[in-house]
């Protein structure tokens, strides 16, 4: 039985946002546990918020990180409603063993960036640049979704680099070049725009990236189930896409 008490303590390292509700509301309320890739952090936080004011009495908490880290937590039973990944391989693991509700659906997609400091010291302009040896770059394993599409993205351009480091997630790597730990990674387009400044985004040429695609299911073994469904519907309304267009998302 994978308990709370103990899920608590596995998901230390990992960020979490919960959305806020009035605590004047004295009515029963029911917590939505939405685990979520983290670079849904920044859109997922307004979601939360506007699906709790269209649903009082609904708590929506995101457990956020590693897409391949929350699949792993799902197949061990973590007491999750529902689970967004930032890849399709790591739904697919969830799937694949009968744990969703209905077949995960397709709410989102993404592609890469270069991400270098604010005003970007190093003149860093394409994939290139980043075999350069005095550079520190960083990245997340291949388990990660934003691992593989960097060396899917580097294998293309036939760029070979050795990372100096392996971050967690995606947000790892942003916060490693904010903060001038490192020179430059590879982020998804919409991590730069969740930045709000801190970091720059170089273009990485169409041919050379991939796209993306964020998929979405309601966990078969939930006790929230219209409430998870719901909040994957908004997700696909006009006004969810409208949102995560917003934060650099492209539509499925």
């Amino acid at each position: 039985m994978f308990g709370r008490r103990a899920f608590a303590v596995v998901l230390a390292p990992i960020a979490f946002f919960t959305a806020c509700t009035s605590e004047s509301d004295n009515r029963e309320t029911t917590t939505l546990e939405v685990y979520a890739a983290s670079s849904l952090a920044t859109p997922f936080a307004d979601a939360g918020l506007a699906y709790e004011k269209a649903h009082p009495g609904v708590k929506v908490e995101f457990n956020l990180g590693a897409s391949s880290d929350l699949a792993r937590f799902v197949q061990e039973g973590a007491p999750a409603d529902v689970f967004a990944s930032a890849d399709v391989t790591n739904m697919d693991k969830v799937e694949t063993q009968d744990l969703l509700d209905s077949q995960s659906v397709i709410f989102a997609t993404n592609y890469l960036e270069i991400i270098v400091e604010k005003g970007n010291p190093l003149d860093i302009s394409s994939l290139q640049d980043l075999e350069n040896p005095d550079l520190i770059f960083v990245t997340t394993s291949p388990d990660v979704p934003i691992g593989k599409y960097t060396a899917e993205v580097l294998k293309k351009a036939g760029v070979s680099i050795t990372p100096d480091s392996f971050e967690n997630n995606v947000k790892g790597i942003m916060l490693k070049v904010a903060s001038g730990e490192a020179d430059t990674g590879i982020v998804y387009h919409s991590e730069v725009v969740a930045s709000d400044g801190q970091v720059e985004g170089v273009k990485i040429p169409t041919d050379l990236n991939i796209v993306a695609k964020y998929p979405i299911g309601v966990i078969k073994n939930s006790a929230n189930q219209k409430q998870a469904q719901g909040f994957v519907d908004f997700l696909l309304s006009p006004e969810g896409q409208a949102l995560l267009t917003q934060y650099g998302f492209g539509l499925p």
